[in-house]
C-alpha cells in the first residue's frame, strides 16, 4: 500500500521544538536561562496559527519531565512530546524513528540550500 503524502502545505502547521539550547540555553542536565524570543515564537504560532507544537529532544526521564514542566510554566504545552501526532501516525500507517513536521527549531540546525 502506498504511503500517503502529507503536503508541506497541509494545516495546521507542526512544529518540532529542540528544548537545550532552542526554548532554553545549554545547561544539560540543569535548565539554562529562558530563550525568550523562541518561546513566544512558539505560543504565537500556538495561539494565532493553532500550530501543532512536538517537544523534540535528547532527553529522557526526570531531565525530560523537568523540562516539559519548565515549559508548562512559561505557558507552553505540547502535543507531543519525542513522538509523532496520531494523525501522522494514522497517514502514514506506521510510526518512525523520525519525528514528522514542517518545521524543525533546532539551535545546531544548518540550513541546506534547495
Amino acid at each position: 500500500m502506498p504511503t500517503k503524502i502529507i503536503p508541506a502545505d497541509a494545516k495546521p502547521k507542526i512544529i518540532a521544538v529542540d528544548f537545550d539550547g532552542c526554548l532554553c540555553e545549554n545547561a544539560f542536565p540543569d535548565i539554562g536561562a529562558m530563550i525568550p524570543e523562541t518561546i513566544a515564537r512558539a505560543l504565537e504560532e500556538q495561539r494565532l496559527h493553532g500550530s501543532r507544537i512536538i517537544l523534540w529532544t535528547c532527553r529522557t526521564g526526570a531531565p525530560l519531565d523537568a523540562a516539559v514542566k519548565w515549559c508548562a510554566q512559561r505557558g507552553l504545552t505540547f502535543d507531543a512530546v519525542n513522538e509523532n501526532l496520531p494523525e501522522i501516525l494514522a497517514a502514514f500507517e506506521k510510526d518512525s524513528r523520525k519525528i514528522f513536521a514542517h518545521e524543525y527549531w533546532d539551535d545546531r540546525a544548518v540550513r541546506m540550500p534547495r
